[in-house]
């Protein structure tokens, strides 16, 4: 163990850790070797010599790449971890050398993605012109683990329960219903009181089945004793749901506020469907023991003021 700790402390170098990310990337020392621009021979001794150090083999190798050994697994996180702040630190730097504001580095559900970080992110810009706002989007599964290593400063979606923990900070800015929507001039915008049988008989887009949203919108249907629609695609992304509900005649759900907006565009319009979900309120969700940058705080300080204009009671 305190070989280990020497190792990690002392003895590991960036371009270790570059190299076993890039690596895990590939799972292959000839596109790693590609990737970062030397040769194979040069990526194996390099990862022999971190392995050689912490005494562990890393990667197993084969003739069809190479995968992590639970070794491996437990470096590479450490390592995404580690250049994730070696990054943040440097853009920090970065930005008081400069005369700029810094960096913010955000996940967002299309739930959050318009009108609320967008207004948020033109408060921030209002302020502080040259800060610069990075936006993954995506959903909890996959955007969490990216906050926990740092690759995000905060997350801005809706709070599912489940996800939870004591390492996190949660904080709800508002409630945000779901309606359905068609393309625009579709016949059942024109019904006042479609009729859920109408919109289980027809292609629908749906989010994944890993989903809570995708149980609780089945269970609507159930609820008014027809069976889901088979005709689906699942996405989460708003843009895709724009996409096949124009195309293909089919129905999708998306939360109001952004439905608005395309209604308002001129490309969806929201059906007279009451969609009664219990839906976990729109908030932030950001790392307990890692302090925010200035222009993180900058930008959490703008989702607030952005919620108040569309806040409703959380259930």
């Amino acid at each position: 163990m305190a070989q280990l700790d020497r190792v990690l402390r002392s003895n590991i170098k960036l371009r270790h850790l570059q190299l076993l990310v890039v690596l895990d990337q590939f799972r292959h020392l000839g596109h790693t070797a590609e990737f970062l621009a030397v040769s194979q021979p040069a990526v194996s001794r390099m990862l022999g010599e971190i392995e050689s150090m912490l005494g562990q083999s890393l990667f197993l190798r084969s003739t069809r790449g190479t995968e992590p050994t639970p070794a491996g697994a437990a470096m590479v996180r450490f390592a995404r971890s580690a250049l994730a702040q070696y990054e943040r630190t440097r853009d920090e730097i970065g930005a008081v050398e400069s005369g700029a504001a810094g960096r913010v580095r955000v996940g967002a559900m299309g739930v959050a993605l318009s009108p609320l970080l967008a207004d948020a992110v033109d408060m921030l810009k209002q302020r502080s012109p040259r800060a610069t706002v990075l936006v993954e989007t995506g959903d909890l599964t996959n955007l969490l683990p990216k906050l926990r290593l740092g690759e995000i400063d905060l997350f801005v979606g809706r709070l599912e329960p489940g996800y939870a923990s004591p390492d996190l900070t949660t904080e709800v800015l508002y409630a945000e219903p779901m309606v359905a929507v068609v393309a625009a001039g579709h016949p059942l915008a024109r019904r006042r009181a479609p009729k859920w049988a109408q919109i289980a008989a027809m292609p629908c887009v749906m989010p994944p089945p890993w989903a809570s949203l995708r149980v609780k919108l089945e269970q609507q249907f159930h609820r008014y004793g027809v069976q889901p629609p088979e005709d689906i695609i699942e996405s989460w992304s708003y843009h895709a749901i724009s996409v096949f509900v124009r195309r293909r005649g089919a129905v999708g759900f998306m939360a109001q506020s952004a439905a608005r907006e395309f209604e308002q565009a001129g490309a969806l319009a929201v059906l007279r469907l009451a969609v009664e979900l219990d839906l976990p309120g729109v908030g932030i969700i950001a790392m307990r023991d890692v302090a925010p940058t200035t222009v993180a705080m900058q930008l959490m300080q703008g989702l607030r003021q952005a919620a108040v204009s569309r806040r409703r009671p959380a259930r």
